[in-house]
């Protein structure tokens, strides 16, 4: 039965600090919000329900019967256009999409955080496969079993990729990548057909 209880107990240590270390950004993440986040996501979270679309149906119908049953007496508060309830939907459309978008640039930031821990974890792979590599190239040097012989793709394996040559490297591939499409379109397509 323990082992129902805590799923971690079945994964490697070094597996168990992840999830652990990942759940801990998520606490962050959610420690770090103020209280009016947590009111707006509570809020965005009852709208995105199955209830609210009820609870709207059921206002709407509700705001119509009773204006057209007040309609046949002379006191409606609401006209048979039902000017009022068009501007109450439109107010209520407008408040949601401004929750929609507060909760979305909460998660963004999340989604940044994750960004930055996949990527910090590329790199430390990349640093230990080039040890891994490096370690195994001086067994195989100082082996008297192993003969001795120059293998040039793991000597460039060996060291492990600069992040920032990577990036300057992508950026400057993206930049000629992006003149190259520019220069085509101010040229237009080719007509291939002619020589």
């Amino acid at each position: 039965m323990s082992d129902q209880s805590d799923p971690l107990q079945k994964l490697p240590a070094y597996v168990e600090e992840t999830v652990q270390a990942i759940a801990e950004l998520h606490r962050e993440h959610r420690r770090n919000a103020s209280s009016i986040h947590h009111v707006v996501e509570r809020s965005v979270q009852f709208v995105g329900r199955p209830r609210f679309v009820a609870f709207l149906t059921v206002f709407v119908i509700l705001w119509i019967a009773v204006n057209v049953g007040l309609a046949r007496v002379g006191a409606a508060f609401d006209t048979a256009t039902f000017q009022t309830l068009q501007d109450l939907g439109e107010l209520l459309g407008l408040y949601i999409t401004i929750l929609i978008l507060i909760t979305q640039r909460r998660e963004n930031e999340l989604v940044s955080h994750r960004e930055q821990l996949t990527l910090e974890l590329a790199i430390l792979g990349d640093q230990k496969g080039a040890k891994i590599i490096q370690l195994l190239e001086e067994l195989r040097r100082d082996s008297p079993q192993l003969l001795n012989r120059t293998d040039q793709q793991a000597e460039e394996f060996s060291v492990a990729a600069d992040p920032q040559a990577v990036f300057n490297a992508i950026r400057e591939c993206h930049a000629e990548m992006e003149a190259k499409l520019d220069a085509e379109e101010l040229v237009g397509p080719q007509d291939e057909s002619r020589p």
